[in-house]
């Protein structure tokens, strides 16, 4: 299982190829910032629960669950 590091590291991947300004590139780089300054997988779910605005914490958490899963 990778850590929160090398998750980081693929959600910022993502966020640098999705369009500027979009939901997309706002839910990874969202993701990206949460894996690298929390200390494991549980905690960084914790925080994107909390993320507005709703529509990109959808995103997010959907983003999370696809790169946590692999």
């Amino acid at each position: 299982m990778k850590d929160n590091l090398d998750l980081a590291a693929s959600a910022q991947q993502l966020a640098d190829a999705a369009p500027t300004g979009s939901i997309d590139r706002a839910a990874a780089s969202s993701v990206a910032i949460t894996l690298a300054t929390t200390r494991d997988i549980s905690d960084a779910r914790k925080t994107l629960d909390g993320l507005t605005p709703a529509e990109v914490r959808t995103a997010a958490l959907a983003i999370f669950d696809r790169l946590s899963a692999d």
